[in-house]
C-alpha cells in the first residue's frame, strides 16, 4: 500500500518526525561523564558519609533518623544513644520512650522513635538480628525506603548503589547530568551513565559536591573542579578550580 504524501501546505505538526516518548538521559558525552568522576575521585579519593555510626545497624538507624533532619543534628542526638544501644537487641531493650528521649532534638522524633523500635524488632524477628544485605529485604523494615536502603547497601556493604537525596536531585537537573522529576528517574539515569569503576563512591561525590560547591541557593562555581565541563545555565565561570585533594576534616559539619 502506497504511503500517503504530505502536501507542502500541510501543517507543521504533520511534517514532524514521530516523537519516541523517551526522555533524554543526559546532556553529557561518555567521555565528559568519565572526566567528571575522574576529577571527583582525585578531589576526594575516599569520600565518607557524615552520619556517625559504628556498624550497619547504627548506620541504618541514623539514616532513618536523618529524614527531614541534618546529619549534624542526627549526630548530636545519636552519639549518646549508640554508646548504650549499638545492636537491635539493645535498642529494643531501651524501649520507645527512652529512645525518644535521646532523639527529641530531631524533627518528627516521636514517629522516628517508634520506627526505630519497630525496625529493631523486625531485624531480630525476620533477619536473625543482622541487617539484611539486599534492597528488597531492607525496604520491608519500618521507616526504610529506597534511599535509606541504598545508603546502607553502599556504605556498610560496599554495593555500587545510588542514593538520591535533595543534593543529587538538584545537581542532576541543574547541570543536566541526570534530568528527572523524581529521585527514581535520576537514580535510574545515574546508574546507567556513570562508569562502573566510579560507582562505588559516586553518590558520596555528588552529595558532597552539592553540599559544598553546587549549593542550593547559589552554586560556588569558582570552587568547582568541573566548571569547564558543566552545562548549567546558572554557572558563572568556565574556569575549573585547581584539582587537588580535599582534606576530609575541612568538610565535617559540626
Amino acid at each position: 500500500m502506497e504511503k500517503p504524501k504530505i502536501k507542502k501546505d500541510a501543517p507543521a505538526s504533520a511534517r514532524r518526525r514521530p516523537i519516541s516518548g523517551r526522555r533524554r538521559l543526559t546532556a553529557y558525552t561518555r567521555a565528559e561523564i568519565a572526566e567528571i568522576f575522574r576529577r571527583f575521585s582525585i578531589q576526594r579519593p575516599e569520600p565518607k558519609g557524615e552520619l556517625e555510626h559504628v556498624n550497619a545497624f547504627t548506620l541504618l538507624v541514623a539514616v532513618v533518623l536523618s529524614a527531614q533532619a541534618t546529619d549534624a543534628g542526627v549526630n548530636k542526638a545519636t552519639r549518646a544513644l549508640f554508646e548504650i544501644a549499638d545492636t537491635p537487641q539493645k535498642m529494643l531493650a531501651l524501649g520507645e520512650e527512652t529512645v525518644g528521649q535521646h532523639i527529641r532534638t530531631i524533627g518528627l522524633w516521636r514517629n522516628k522513635a517508634r520506627n526505630v523500635i519497630a525496625l529493631s524488632q523486625a531485624v531480630i524477628d525476620d533477619f536473625g538480628g543482622e541487617v539484611p544485605q539486599t534492597r528488597e529485604e531492607l525496604v520491608t523494615l519500618p521507616g526504610v525506603g529506597r534511599k535509606t536502603a541504598n545508603v546502607v547497601l553502599n556504605m556498610s556493604f560496599g554495593q555500587p548503589t545510588m542514593a538520591v537525596d535533595t543534593h543529587i536531585l538538584r545537581i542532576g537537573n541543574r547541570i543536566g547530568l541526570a534530568p528527572g522529576k523524581t529521585p527514581e528517574q535520576v537514580e535510574d539515569t545515574l546508574v546507567r551513565i556513570i562508569p562502573e569503576e566510579y560507582m562505588r563512591h559516586a553518590h558520596h561525590w555528588l552529595i558532597l559536591h552539592g553540599r559544598y560547591v553546587c549549593k542550593a541557593r547559589k552554586p560556588d562555581c569558582p570552587a568547582c573542579v568541573i566548571a569547564d565541563i558543566c552545562k548549567s545555565s546558572e554557572k558563572t565561570t568556565a574556569i575549573p578550580a585547581p584539582l587537588v585533594p580535599i582534606e576530609t576534616l575541612d568538610e565535617v559539619v559540626v
